[in-house]
């Protein structure tokens, strides 16, 4: 059985870029919301002439589709994620623009007929609207209020709030409600069509694995170093070998929209 020190070891050496989760199989399991984002993502792509998936990570999601549009762009804010998206997207065909989350989208009005983002970490809502083409649609799968908030209770104690930067107007961050995310895609002139929210279980079975998911999902606990929460790591290590999983659950909700 591995000590505390191995194992916070282990999760502080697991390299954080892109978005495969593969690390934490048989250490962190998180229930997949119903609607399936991937199948629908695969359905609309199929579709499409002109597609666009803003913050892209490492391109895991898009590159996943059985049927690219013959025009595929993406964008992607931080560098490590933006090289391993380029790698992995040219080989269908795709091309990767760096560019910060909450910025203007460099691309022209009326261009794609189908705009996608899996937890974006801010949605420029207007922007959206200007690149859709009429009668485009925007799907997307975001990351709800109080997401994994046993978790960031648990390290910062009960009722911290994660910081939020200014975003432009017509824009809303992760953890916006489904609701106030409805009210500004409407007032960005799109139809929102559908809005399907679930909450997931996620178990955490050790240490290592928390460690691992702080250092790559950074808004859970803004700033989270191992050393400065060395500490509320123990006792959460004590906690899974006394009890068993340390249990969270996900906030996730689906959003349609469509430009009239």
């Amino acid at each position: 059985m591995s000590s505390f020190e191995d194992l916070v070891a282990e999760g502080a050496a697991v390299p954080t870029e892109g978005w495969d989760f593969s690390w934490f199989d048989g250490r962190a399991t998180e229930e997949r919301p119903s609607w399936g984002y991937a199948g629908l993502l695969a359905e609309r792509m199929a579709r499409a002439d002109a597609a666009l998936d803003v913050q892209t990570g490492g391109g895991e999601v898009l590159a996943s589709v059985p049927v690219t549009p013959p025009t595929l762009r993406a964008t992607e804010s931080w560098p490590p994620n933006v090289d391993i998206a380029r790698r992995r997207l040219a080989e269908r065909g795709g091309t990767v623009v760096e560019v910060e989350d909450p910025a203007d989208l460099p691309f022209p009005s009326d261009h794609f007929d189908l705009v996608v983002s899996r937890h974006p970490v801010a949605t420029r809502w207007d922007e959206v609207h200007r690149v859709l083409r009429p009668t485009g649609s925007y799907l997307s799968q975001q990351v709800g209020p109080g997401s994994v908030r046993e978790l960031t209770d648990f390290m910062m104690g009960p009722g911290a709030v994660a910081p939020h930067r200014p975003l432009p107007e017509f824009a809303t961050s992760a953890g916006t409600s489904a609701m106030a995310t409805v009210a500004v895609a409407e007032a960005a002139g799109l139809e929102v069509v559908t809005v399907r929210q679930e909450a997931l279980r996620m178990e955490f079975h050790d240490v290592a694995a928390v460690v691992h998911f702080l250092r790559k999902v950074i808004w859970i606990v803004p700033g989270f170093t191992v050393d400065e929460y060395r500490d509320r790591l123990a006792e959460l290590h004590d906690f899974t070998r006394r009890h068993g999983p340390f249990v969270a659950h996900s906030q996730r909700f689906l959003i349609e929209a469509r430009k009239g």
